[in-house]
């Protein structure tokens, strides 16, 4: 859990400190979905104003405190609508894709920016606004990581649908159709960690954060 006794001023603090970093993360993510899906040809976000860096457009209220409270969760889905790809299999996995990409385009520009502006930032903000940066860095690569577990409605299955053979699609409809039911199962068993770390882990792997020589003296 990112947070912890939030009865506490700390822990309020925690709390509104990583709302900035989980209101971009939701309209980024969908907003590259979106933005993708219209280079190769769908309109259909932006026909539905889904096109847009507005968090209002793309809250969904399990996903988002999940996001906030967990470390991982999920947005509104922008509408896309294959039959305008001009390239199916491939474009489902470009758009697909194009929502973790930007949540970890994100955290790559606010690592750099610690990197040759951090201690500038520090010396200025404190503790507080190295706190925002690194919540800003944490809760994006979270968003990234869960969304490409390969379990409906996650961004990560429809990598997996683009690569299925013919025979195996059946198994994937049905998994497509309960996904949510078992999504939720292994949330509330915890055994969606086995599947969240080893991605997460990856992920966190490729971030120059052995650059930040000055981040250790936060920890």
């Amino acid at each position: 859990m990112l947070f912890r006794n939030l009865g506490s001023l700390e822990g309020l603090k925690m709390l509104l400190l990583a709302l900035p970093a989980v209101l971009w993360a939701i309209s980024f993510h969908e907003f590259c979905h979106g933005y993708a899906a219209k280079l190769v040809g769908d309109p259909t976000a932006e026909r539905q104003g889904r096109l847009s860096l507005n968090p209002l457009a793309h809250f969904d209220l399990i996903g988002t405190l999940l996001l906030l409270f967990a470390g991982f969760g999920w947005a509104k889905p922008v509408p896309i609508n294959t039959r305008y790809f001009r390239h199916p299999q491939r474009d489902i996995i470009l758009v697909s894709l194009a929502g973790p990409a930007g949540n970890i385009l994100t955290a790559v520009v606010c690592v750099f920016c610690l990197r040759f502006l951090g201690n500038v930032w520090v010396s200025m903000t404190g503790m507080t606004g190295f706190l925002v940066i690194w919540q800003m860095i944490a809760i994006n690569m979270g968003l990234a990581a869960f969304n490409l577990i390969p379990i409906p409605p996650l961004d990560g299955s429809k990598v997996l649908y683009a690569f299925l053979p013919y025979r195996y699609v059946g198994y994937y409809h049905w998994l497509e159709r309960n996904g949510i039911i078992i999504l939720f199962v292994l949330l509330f068993t915890g055994i969606i960690d086995f599947l969240f770390n080893p991605i997460s882990h990856l992920l966190w792997s490729l971030l120059p954060l052995g650059s930040l020589g000055f981040v250790r003296n936060f920890f």
